[in-house]
């Protein structure tokens, strides 16, 4: 039985695009801040230094972009109506120019099984995105989408049905955290960019949002708490690594084997397994950070004996983490999970070459808790 609250939300607007401006480093910085659907640039996606560039522009003392920042970053106002400390002719101004990511709760799963709650939000051009919030004895962990579906097409995945439409911005992603906060009464401790889409497939978008979670004029949220998930870009990852942000890098694995790996992860005809292997250990050299590889384990596909003994092999010597994850059945596949049995004799074997293993517990198994599975069912059945 599935708790389950559905909210009506008028959804207007359409993706446009600005013209690139004649310099091409501005035109990468604007296309990196626009909000998909409008025109107006997104002032949740900018830092405090270029707020207060766009208020010297237009004759506004720089206190006033503290103000505007704290408003956004702190207090979480997504409307310049309620940024009541500013002069009325600032807001209608700001408000005629700029925009604030902001999205429409559409609809809301909570489990009975484990409280587990799964968010569909509206964006303001009609896409939709999920997120979801998850109780641990730690605190509280979201995990939030980089994307508007994916191209990758991991073939256990639901978020790939129907491919990738966009990018989300800064302020999009960072939305996604505040906004559960907001409904859930309560911070989140823990960040997850596990959600759907690619994140390194938009990585300039991805870096400035970590960049905003870590900024101190800010809600200063501790990058240490944030993970970072891939399903191989192997030119990202270094990128990434020379960053050198203290963040955790998950790559999904999932299998022991290249030729396994491409059954299942059509990216992995772009790079070897051994060669993304290799790229998540200059990750560790370059931050100190331990690499986790996430492996869905999938009755019959990759969960023998073998299949153990060559993950063991392939991650000798690397001080890591194997989270292995019994596959979550997706309405669109025919994958199944493996059983507890099976699971156990898998990690196991783990052990037993000295890795670090543990096999998630299955979270939001009632309410389609698999990402892309909630979107996917409701564009099916609403179109």
């Amino acid at each position: 039985m599935v708790a389950r609250v559905i909210f009506g939300i008028s959804i207007a607007g359409r993706y446009t695009r600005d013209e690139r401006p004649s310099s091409q480093e501005e035109g990468e910085k604007m296309e990196s801040v626009l909000v998909t659907g409008s025109e107006k640039m997104d002032l949740l996606s900018l830092f405090l230094s270029e707020i207060t560039d766009l208020c010297k522009e237009r004759g506004e003392k720089a206190f006033r972009a503290r103000q505007i920042y704290e408003h956004l970053h702190v207090r979480g106002v997504r409307s310049f109506q309620e940024m009541t400390n500013l002069s009325l002719s600032l807001r209608e101004s700001l408000d005629r120019d700029f925009a604030i990511a902001s999205l429409g709760l559409v609809e809301e799963q909570v489990s009975r099984l484990d409280g587990t709650r799964k968010y569909l939000f509206a964006l303001p051009d009609g896409n939709m995105i999920e997120s979801v919030l998850m109780k641990y004895s730690y605190g509280l962990s979201v995990c939030i989408s980089s994307q508007v579906g994916c191209r990758m097409g991991c073939r256990f995945c639901a978020s790939t049905i129907g491919g990738k439409v966009r990018d989300l911005t800064a302020g999009e992603m960072l939305s996604q955290v505040t906004e559960i906060e907001r409904l859930a009464g309560a911070r989140v401790s823990h960040i997850v960019v596990m959600g759907s889409g690619e994140p390194f497939d938009n990585y300039d978008n991805l870096l400035r949002f970590l960049r905003l979670c870590g900024d101190g004029a800010g809600e200063k949220r501790s990058l240490r708490n944030i993970t970072v998930s891939t399903s191989g870009l192997v030119e990202e990852i270094l990128r990434f690594g020379g960053e050198r942000l203290p963040v955790t890098l998950a790559l999904s694995l999932h299998a022991s084997n290249q030729k396994e790996r491409e059954a299942l992860m059509p990216i992995a005809r772009k790079y070897e397994i051994k060669e993304v292997i290799n790229a998540c250990r200059v990750y560790f050299e370059k931050t100190g950070r331990r690499v986790t590889f996430e492996y869905s384990l999938v009755s019959g596909v990759n969960d023998s004996r073998e299949a153990a003994e060559r993950l063991g092999k392939l991650l000798s010597g690397f001080s890591c983490h194997v989270n292995l994850i019994p596959v979550n059945p997706v309405r669109e596949r025919s994958f199944r999970q493996p059983s507890q049995r099976e699971i156990q004799a898998f990690a196991a074997v783990l052990e037993k070459y000295g890795e670090h293993v543990t096999i998630r517990r299955e979270m939001g198994r009632d309410i389609q808790g698999a990402c892309g599975q909630l979107r996917a069912g409701y564009l099916k059945e609403n179109g």
